[in-house]
């Protein structure tokens, strides 16, 4: 097992969730801002380095999206829990990471070889959920903006959705071309 500049960068990632949740749960939106913008440049950072240095590792290959779906199902679950995002939002991000992950799972199982490389959408939906996170925790308690809040709420929501199906799509073809094969 190899551990580099990138695999540390994802660990660390990993490390600041719970201080990302306690800042949260302590009313410390700045605090938790910083920390989640950090965690989101590490993740940025360590994909640069990987790609560019040619340090890419089957354990970052793991890493990396465990560490992205940790961080963001946490932030969901808890802007939900502490009422500052509606809980609808954080069931439909949610479920779509779990999806993801259990598709994974599965394909693990059945020794499926999959290339992991988000779509067009995929990658659009991510960049909604993170952006819906910081614009929150800008200032969490903004009632001037409450139509902007609905909007990148439902912007977030439908491209979720799209990507989760997107994704479904995808794995059903995969194991149905799996299961010609065998």
């Amino acid at each position: 097992m190899k551990i580099n500049i990138p695999n540390i960068l994802t660990i660390t990632r990993i490390l600041l969730v719970p201080l990302f949740i306690i800042f949260l749960i302590r009313d410390l939106y700045v605090s938790a801002l910083i920390v989640f913008v950090c965690a989101g440049l590490s993740d940025g950072l360590d994909g640069f380095i990987a790609r560019y240095f040619n340090q890419r590792t089957e354990l970052g290959a793991y890493l990396d999206p465990i560490a992205d779906k940790l961080l963001i199902i946490s932030a969901y679950a808890s802007l939900a829990v502490i009422k500052i995002i509606p809980g609808w939002l954080a069931v439909i991000v949610i479920t779509r990471d779990v999806l993801i992950l259990l598709g994974i799972a599965i394909f693990s199982l059945t020794d499926i070889t999959i290339e992991i490389k988000p779509s067009l959408v995929s990658k659009c939906t991510t960049f909604a959920q993170l952006g819906t996170v910081v614009f929150i925790l800008f200032n969490p308690t903004i009632s001037d903006a409450v139509t902007i809040k609905h909007y990148i709420y439902w912007l977030t929501a439908g491209l979720s959705i799209i990507s989760g199906f997107h994704y479904i799509y995808k794995g059903m073809n995969l194991l149905q071309e799996s299961s010609i094969e065998n």
